[in-house]
């Protein structure tokens, strides 16, 4: 008769996320999760499946605790306030980082599994989902007068999705707060009117 789990499944993600953020897909090895975790080998795998399962349950778990949740906190706000309070997150967060971990996204989308196109497409999709976030923001400020019409949303949206990964890229190698508020800073100025 198997023994039923006697490990939080929720905590066992946590740290499994935390390693594979803090030392990559490749840095990782099965060693260190089970190090991390306090499980066995055996255990991981019967709960999570295999070390490249156990990387997309992470990535998942980052994408719908980090980005999934900010969007749907800004989504209640007014356009232009929505994109200016999720920049502001991403920068307290960013500079706050003190492993200077950068976004797991970025860090998956550059360096990462690159030979799984599977990966590369999910990546490319939850690009897509932030993409669409600033699209419907600035269309809906561009429609309230609270966003400068001078250039297209789609155009502003690309613009604001461009700045985050380079915010997010900087976080790794450069986290100083005149920097990445200065990136958002011009970003933001390109919403208002002349």
């Amino acid at each position: 008769m198997a023994r039923p789990r006697t490990f939080d499944h929720s905590s066992v993600l946590k740290q499994v996320l935390d390693t594979f953020w803090l030392q990559g897909y490749e840095g990782t090895s099965m060693r260190d999760l089970t190090d991390r975790t306090g499980l066995t080998g055996p255990s991981l795998y019967n709960a999570f499946g295999d070390k490249s399962a156990l990387y997309r349950q992470a990535l998942d778990h980052y994408v719908d605790t980090t980005i999934s949740a900010r969007i749907a906190r800004c989504e209640s706000q007014p356009p232009r306030q929505a994109i200016e309070t999720f920049f502001k997150e991403v920068v307290s967060r960013s500079l706050n980082d003190s492993d200077q971990k950068g976004c797991m996204l970025v860090n998956a989308a550059m360096a990462d599994k690159p030979d799984d196109p599977q990966l590369q497409r999910d990546i490319a999709a939850i690009l897509e989902q932030v993409e669409r976030f600033f699209y419907q923001c600035v269309k809906s400020g561009q429609k309230d007068g609270s966003i400068s019409l001078r250039l297209p949303a789609r155009d502003l949206a690309r613009n604001l999705l461009a700045v985050l990964m380079g915010i997010r890229v900087f976080a790794r190698v450069r986290p100083e707060p005149r920097l990445l508020q200065g990136a958002v800073a011009s970003a933001l100025a390109l919403l208002d009117e002349d």
